[in-house]
């Protein structure tokens, strides 16, 4: 009897150090890795897939701990994720996107994050005080005037371009100008800027407290300007769980369909990582996600070609989407989670 106890003493012991070893990866009382992931966003409303994929458990689901990163966007988000700081980022189609790309980088674009429609949830704002005195009263009040994008050579900056275009102005007519969104009230205000681009819910919350009137919010219409990104050491050590990543994503973008910021359940997530309340989130304007996945190319070609002309690549010729798209973990996401089928 008390050899049969040493014997199952000892490997007691030996389970126990193989559970807690380093770099094993398991958590007691759990059967199969739990990879920790870092994920790059910006604390708004078209990021959220992000924050409902973490809160109803989905990355947990698929063996992940993901750890959220904020940056301002742009060129910085590609600084993290190449620097291996890490391994994936949710954000805009912009010029550093191009450039890390024909640079080499070490990164692939896996999936589309959002695309807006009228009205967009990403608006062209000014001063209620400037809008009501009727000193911008229309886009084209705004031609020698500084008008603000969260990033330089960001998609947002694609929108303000759309907005200016269809207000009859390009943007060599107004002044270009970086703010951080949740930095816009309070620029228009002390006059450092004309209008700027301010995305929801921070549009609905600074329309509530009189802040701002919006001047253009129907430019884009169904344009992808956002991506899910990983960093190329993550898809190929990792494999599983990249795909397991993008099986979360695909279900919280399906909770989102419909009238999905309308609930309470949604709207108390995004409340939680944006800190807006959510009594505003549910009347801030919507974006929309792809329920299956779907990159559309052109849209990419689309930015590539505005970019080129903007003067913002460091290269010469268009690079082809393979140079900076991989769509099999998509695809194989979507074998395991299926088509969607909207509810009727």
């Amino acid at each position: 009897m008390r050899m049969w106890m040493r014997r199952w003493m000892a490997g007691l012991c030996i389970g126990l150090l193989i559970l807690l070893s380093p770099g094993s990866g398991r958590a007691l009382g759990q059967g199969r890795p739990v990879l920790r992931v870092r994920v790059v966003h910006v604390p708004v409303l078209i990021f959220a897939p992000l924050y409902v994929a973490i809160e109803r458990g989905y990355f947990t689901a698929q063996g992940m701990d993901v750890e959220l990163i904020s940056t301002p966007g742009g060129a910085s988000s590609f600084a993290v994720l190449a620097s291996g700081r890490a391994e994936a980022v949710v954000g805009g189609l912009g010029a550093a996107l191009f450039n890390a790309a024909a640079r080499g980088l070490d990164f692939k674009v896996v999936g589309p994050g959002h695309l807006e429609r009228p009205p967009d949830s990403t608006p062209l704002v000014v001063s209620r005080k400037a809008f009501d005195s009727g000193e911008i009263r229309a886009v084209r009040d705004l031609r020698g005037k500084r008008v603000s994008v969260n990033v330089i050579g960001s998609a947002t900056e694609f929108w303000l371009n759309a907005a200016l275009l269809k207000g009859g102005l390009t943007m060599s007519d107004v002044k270009l100008v970086e703010v951080n969104f949740p930095d816009v009230p309070a620029a228009l205000a002390n006059g450092a800027i004309a209008a700027g681009m301010l995305g929801e819910p921070l549009a609905t919350l600074a329309e509530d407290r009189g802040q701002i009137s919006r001047l253009s919010d129907d430019f884009i219409n169904g344009v992808q300007v956002t991506a899910v990104y990983f960093g190329g050491e993550f898809m190929r050590r990792h494999p599983r769980e990249a795909v397991g990543f993008l099986v979360a994503w695909l279900r919280a973008c399906r909770d989102l369909s419909g009238d999905a910021f309308r609930r309470d359940a949604i709207t108390r997530i995004v409340e939680k990582y944006t800190g807006v309340p959510a009594d505003v989130v549910k009347r801030a304007r919507p974006p929309f996600y792809e329920p299956n996945g779907t990159i559309n190319v052109n849209d990419y070609t689309r930015l590539q070609d505005y970019f080129r002309k903007r003067g913002l690549l460091t290269y010469n010729h268009p690079l082809p989407p393979a140079a900076y798209i991989d769509t099999s973990f998509m695809r194989r996401a979507l074998a395991l989670a299926g088509p969607f089928t909207p509810a009727r």
